[in-house]
């Protein structure tokens, strides 16, 4: 696990996930795409990183539903820490 840019805890994508839904996404125009995602009755952020025809994907771990879209609105407003 490592912390990052915005200070949220990331890690590599828990792979025993089979079925997955996007709740809301960042402008994929961007070179960092972030994902607002739910599986299994929790939630958890996605990170992907498009650079140079590269992409790493980092996620978050994993929250109740209610408490992810807290954290998802503290990224997007600047304010995770």
């Amino acid at each position: 696990m490592w912390r990052c840019h915005s200070g949220i805890t990331c890690g590599e994508p828990y792979q025993g996930v089979a079925r997955l839904r996007v709740i809301i996404w960042t402008c994929r125009c961007r070179a960092t795409l972030y994902k607002l995602c739910q599986a299994g009755g929790q939630a958890f952020i996605r990170r992907t990183l498009q650079l140079d025809g590269d992409r790493q994907v980092h996620e978050t771990y994993r929250w109740p539903i209610q408490e992810a879209g807290d954290v998802w609105r503290a990224l997007l407003s600047g304010e995770a820490r």
